[in-house]
């Protein structure tokens, strides 16, 4: 794969980010239809952040995400947003997880820096875990 380097008015920069969150209690609630809404939310919030998803797979009790964004804004920020907005939303959407869950998300999360080497490995892994 090749590197893509972004840049903004003062940095030149190629950061990506390998994140993992899970719902509160590690419960199975990213099914029926909430799985593919999550989707769309997650890629409409990272774009409006200036941040792109570049790999995502959502299974029933976790989100994997490959995200690239400026370290300016820091990947804490963007992860804070993403789990924020989709909160927010889904739980509005989906009044069931209202009342399964006290909050969406957990407060923690994963989250590694991907070089070169390993960035075709880490895009294969979140790829295939639809498969496990």
């Amino acid at each position: 794969m090749d590197r893509t380097v972004e840049s903004n008015h003062n940095i030149t920069f190629d950061c990506k980010y390998h994140v993992v969150f899970c719902p509160k209690y590690r419960r199975k609630v990213l099914v029926d239809g909430v799985d593919t809404r999550l989707k769309e939310l997650l890629n409409t919030k990272a774009h409006e952040l200036q941040s792109d998803i570049m790999e995502m797979e959502v299974m029933p009790d976790h989100v994997r995400l490959l995200v690239q964004c400026d370290p300016q804004f820091g990947i804490h920020r963007v992860v804070k947003q993403l789990k924020g907005y989709t909160s927010h939303v889904l739980r509005q959407e989906f009044p069931s997880l209202k009342r399964r869950l006290p909050s969406l998300w957990t407060n923690s999360y994963f989250v590694a820096t991907v070089g070169a080497v390993q960035l075709d490995g880490v895009k294969r892994y979140i790829e295939d875990q639809k498969g496990q």
